[in-house]
């Protein structure tokens, strides 16, 4: 793996899409790479990092051969973006178990409120080198 960040998501919740979809078009110099927990590569991170493989309700960045999880990764992820997204790192000073407590009654409900996919997104050819 290289040193560059890698987002861990849920490939068939579609707000996790939806965040992944964003963070792409964000992340114009290509910094950030990619994995769905359901992917080979996704149960191989987890696996090294000594992450349960079946927990599909977080969204996790490995940064700097680090994890985090929940809310603190989505904050560390606005910070690597340009333009105004590394603002929204500032809200790293609400307590986690706050920011967490509200990213978890998210996760709980996100495919009934979002929907979910059959399958994993299918990055497409110029998106490829980006997923692992």
């Amino acid at each position: 793996m290289s040193d560059q960040p890698v987002i861990l998501f849920d490939g068939v919740c579609n707000l996790c899409n939806g965040a992944i979809n964003l963070t792409i078009k964000c992340d114009k110099k290509n910094r950030i790479k990619f994995a769905a927990l359901q992917s080979e590569a996704g149960r191989q991170l987890a696996k090294q990092y000594g992450l349960p493989e079946n927990d599909l309700r977080t969204f996790l960045l490995i940064e700097n051969r680090k994890v985090y999880s929940r809310s603190t990764a989505a904050l560390r992820v606005c910070r690597l973006l340009p333009g105004m997204w590394p603002l929204c790192y500032g809200f790293i000073i609400v307590p986690a178990f706050i920011r967490n407590g509200i990213y978890d009654l998210v996760a709980k409900h996100r495919y009934k409120w979002f929907g979910r996919r059959d399958q994993c997104m299918i990055p497409t050819p110029e998106l490829r080198a980006r997923f692992l």
